[in-house]
């Protein structure tokens, strides 16, 4: 195994985790460890996101942040909105996503300051996707995910 295929441990404060509850039928709720929670669903009637939108606003979102933090440092965005799509298909590989692409709609004001803003845009866009996003960098690379059950007592069981 070269160094390129040895999994690497994260230092303590790179680790990311949510917990997921059952809530009713079809129903979940997402809980990060500060605090937040966000609801989700199969995409029947209720207005829950799907697990799917989900991925797809997470995608949007990481990028979204890039590039605001990139663009804002020259001037606020007057507009700023990402559609985020695909499709979602089943084939031989199984379910999954496929025609990922996100689509910026970008305003700045008028004069030098919209000027520096705009001039950036494309930039930011490459840097995110090819370097800053590690949402959408983790899908483009792919990255295994190991499934397992827990115990009764908490203890992981492989």
């Amino acid at each position: 195994m070269t160094d390129a295929t040895v999994p690497q441990t994260a230092p303590a404060e790179n680790h990311r985790s949510i917990t997921v509850t059952k809530i009713g039928e079809g129903r979940f709720k997402a809980s990060n460890e500060r605090g937040g929670e966000t609801y989700f669903g199969t995409g029947g009637d209720d207005p829950d996101f799907s697990p799917v939108e989900l991925l797809l606003a997470a995608i949007a979102g990481c990028s979204a942040i890039d590039v605001d933090l990139i663009t804002s440092k020259r001037a606020p965005a007057v507009k700023f909105e990402v559609v985020s799509e695909g499709d979602k298909v089943r084939d031989k590989q199984g379910n999954h996503m496929t025609g990922l692409r996100l689509t910026f709609d970008l305003e700045f004001p008028e004069g030098d300051d919209g000027d520096k803003a705009r001039s950036v845009v494309q930039r930011s866009l490459e840097q995110s996707r090819d370097r800053l996003c590690s949402v959408s960098r983790t899908v483009q690379i792919g990255e295994p995910i190991e499934f397992r059950t827990a115990t009764q007592d908490g203890v992981v069981a492989d």
